[in-house]
């Protein structure tokens, strides 16, 4: 009989629900908040700011380094089963980046695509749609924005730039806005609060900055002489 019980226990309780997965990385976002001084901040900032209006300018040269980072990542992992972290990371960088310039076309779509994806997958979020759907919202963007840099290159450019320096200047505002709290007394969490608390936060600052890029990118492309890939 106390066997029966303890089956029927061990029943109850693999048939309640599961917490929720966090299928947003907001541990991620957090952690690189907080673990930037105030010096890295303002640089990521003006690095942002860079991106944001004249990416357009430099669009090669951060294909090279976006690739070049994703080349990095997948030499160490491939490394470190090898115990050759070091090698892996530098053979995985100099390959991707050099490979993104004879295909650029298909690089930038790429990043437009990952761009789009993102974006996407913020409304979903902002908008508190289930968040295990929230990759179906992704994949939409993706394909939106993969398909955009085939038909519009240079929308595709100003996408990418945009999204990768409003993602930079949001960090570093973030940032310094976590030191600030930190240095009162008693030291705040609004910013914690704000970015675990409310789902619109991070879309909504991300969103802004690519539209304000992507608006001003276009007025310079415009006014510029034979811009081209």
């Amino acid at each position: 009989m106390e066997n029966l019980v303890i089956l029927a226990q061990a029943v109850k309780d693999s048939a309640e629900p599961v917490s929720d997965v966090q299928y947003v990385p907001l541990d991620f976002i957090w952690e690189q908040i907080i673990t930037l001084t105030w010096l890295q901040a303002i640089i990521a900032i003006s690095f942002g700011v860079v991106y944001l209006l004249y990416g357009w300018r430099i669009f090669k040269v951060l294909v090279m380094i976006c690739f070049g980072l994703i080349g990095l990542f997948v030499g160490i992992q491939l490394g470190s089963k090898f115990e050759k972290e070091l090698l892996g990371g530098i053979i995985g960088l100099f390959l991707l980046a050099g490979v993104s310039i004879p295909l650029m076309r298909w690089a930038v779509s790429m990043l437009g695509a990952v761009a789009g994806g993102i974006l996407s997958g913020g409304v979903w979020y902002a908008f508190e749609l289930p968040q295990k759907y929230i990759w179906a919202g992704a994949i939409i963007g993706m394909v939106a924005g993969g398909m955009i840099a085939f038909i519009a290159f240079k929308v595709a450019v100003m996408l990418f730039t945009s999204l990768s320096g409003g993602a930079l200047i949001v960090t570093g505002m973030l940032a310094l806005f976590y030191q600030y709290e930190v240095l009162q007394e008693p030291p705040t969490e609004n910013v914690r609060q704000m970015l675990y608390n409310h789902n619109w936060f991070m879309p909504v600052l991300l969103l802004v900055p690519t539209f304000i890029g992507i608006v001003v990118q276009n007025k310079l492309v415009k006014g510029s002489k034979g811009w081209a890939i």
